[in-house]
């Protein structure tokens, strides 16, 4: 009996740079959710935290049928934690969350560029 091949799974990386100060973003915890369709319920699938060079690297395998991707990123701790000045509450975006479509066999690779104030994102390489 044969069993018809399955298509590769889209994967997912990401990284943040702090374009305040010019440099990675470190300890920011990144969550990452899937589906599989516009109506289809977000499926918690873990989470990581970015390393010195402000990469999550063991992000979670997204499962078969994945059509949407949601990374969500803490950012108010890692602001905090930056900027002893910082008053708790005074960080403008506590959190980024960043949706975007994938398709089988795919790799996303998704940076954010990140400052008090504002953030951008973009597809990478």
């Amino acid at each position: 009996m044969s069993t018809a091949p399955t298509a590769p799974t889209a994967s997912v990386s990401t990284h943040i740079l702090d374009t305040s100060v010019g440099r990675p973003a470190r300890d920011v915890a990144v969550e990452l959710s899937a589906r599989g369709g516009h109506d289809a319920p977000w499926r918690a699938l873990g989470g990581s935290a970015t390393d010195a060079d402000g990469r999550c690297k063991d992000l979670p395998a997204l499962p078969e049928g994945t059509t949407h991707v949601r990374l969500d990123f803490a950012v108010a701790p890692y602001f905090e934690n930056q900027r002893a000045e910082a008053q708790p509450g005074a960080v403008f975006f506590p959190e980024v969350a960043i949706t975007f479509a994938v398709a089988p066999g795919e790799h996303y690779h998704v940076p954010l560029l990140l400052n008090p104030f504002g953030y951008s994102v973009y597809r990478g390489s």
